[in-house]
């Protein structure tokens, strides 16, 4: 294997476990994308195993591995109907709604936030629900995606401006990116409406994300070069005299340079607290970097520490201690 996440068991455990305690029965779990580095279909099991009704997922091309003891709630609007009779579809325009055409199901209405991304207007809102009756569909929620950036103060002000002009008290409303101290205060102002949180990063990697999760890649070939040599895909020059490790980790992994404005800081793999110097973008299943004399060197076998989100990365081997 090449690229491995590390997870000690007892505690990633017990930290999923503290979150849902923490926000308790108002917390929809999101399993979605890459299954936030795990596989979406471990944590459905989880999610199946632990009681939860709802899942959240990306888009309709995702529910083909929801377990049928869970109802999928789509996050994504989509153009094509869902291959599932109980999922649940957001919609936030009469062309979502259209698209739903001969499919009878409930959907998720969006709410426009601050972020802009997919959301119908105060001022749109009864045309759209009126689209959606006409379709013979049924409101399952309102939904209300909210900035990552910002603070909840902030975030619970988008939602407070909402409430008023939701028309039915008894509708849920399904929110997102508040702590749990936040949701269980919004909760108790507003207990004539059945409010919930979806959680996604926080409840499978915590906030912030658990050091005891470790993402490495193995080496796989070294060889002595000097500086002015030439190597990779581009024939990138060797910038000084040192080792030349092939590293199993690349775009297809997800592995990519970090976003920095200092060149030697771009690269994500690190050995022993040094960040090693790429040579060349990561392609595909290879990363090439350069480690020069008199810094600690990997040698074929040993394992480099990946520094990327976990919910860009696809991992060749899931390992638990």
């Amino acid at each position: 294997m090449t690229v491995r996440l590390t997870v000690p068991r007892a505690e990633w455990q017990a930290q999923v476990q503290a979150t849902v305690m923490a926000y308790g029965h108002g917390l929809v779990p999101v399993v979605k994308g890459n299954g936030y580095g795990f596989g979406r279909p471990l944590l459905h099991d989880l999610v199946a195993g632990v009681g939860q009704q709802h899942v959240c997922v990306g888009t309709v091309h995702e529910l083909h591995d929801v377990p049928l003891a869970l109802t999928p709630i789509v996050l994504t609007p989509a153009l094509t109907p869902p291959s599932r009779a109980d999922a649940v579809v957001t919609v936030d325009s009469a062309h979502h709604v259209a698209a739903l055409a001969g499919w009878r199901g409930s959907v998720v209405v969006k709410l426009a936030s601050s972020m802009h991304r997919y959301g119908v207007t105060v001022a749109g809102l009864p045309e759209l629900l009126a689209a959606v009756d006409g379709a013979g569909l049924r409101v399952h929620s309102f939904g209300l995606h909210l900035p990552l950036v910002g603070d909840d103060p902030g975030r619970l002000a988008e939602i407070e401006s909402w409430l008023p002009h939701l028309p039915v008290v008894d509708t849920p409303l399904w929110v997102s990116h508040l702590s749990a101290a936040s949701f269980a205060a919004l909760q108790a102002a507003h207990p004539e409406r059945p409010i919930a949180v979806r959680v996604g990063t926080g409840l499978w990697h915590g906030t912030p994300r658990a050091t005891f999760l470790r993402l490495t890649a193995e080496v796989l070939h070294t060889e002595p070069v000097r500086g002015g040599d030439t190597a990779g895909y581009f024939h990138s020059e060797v910038p000084f005299d040192g080792t030349l490790v092939a590293v199993g980790a690349g775009s297809a992994h997800g592995v990519a340079p970090l976003d920095h404005d200092d060149p030697a800081r771009r690269s994500p793999l690190h050995f022993e607290r040094h960040r090693l110097s790429l040579l060349e973008r990561p392609h595909m299943h290879t990363t090439m970097v350069v480690v020069p004399h008199g810094q600690p060197c990997p040698q074929v076998g040993d394992r480099v520490d990946v520094q990327r989100p976990l919910i860009t990365v696809t991992v060749d081997e899931l390992e638990w201690t």
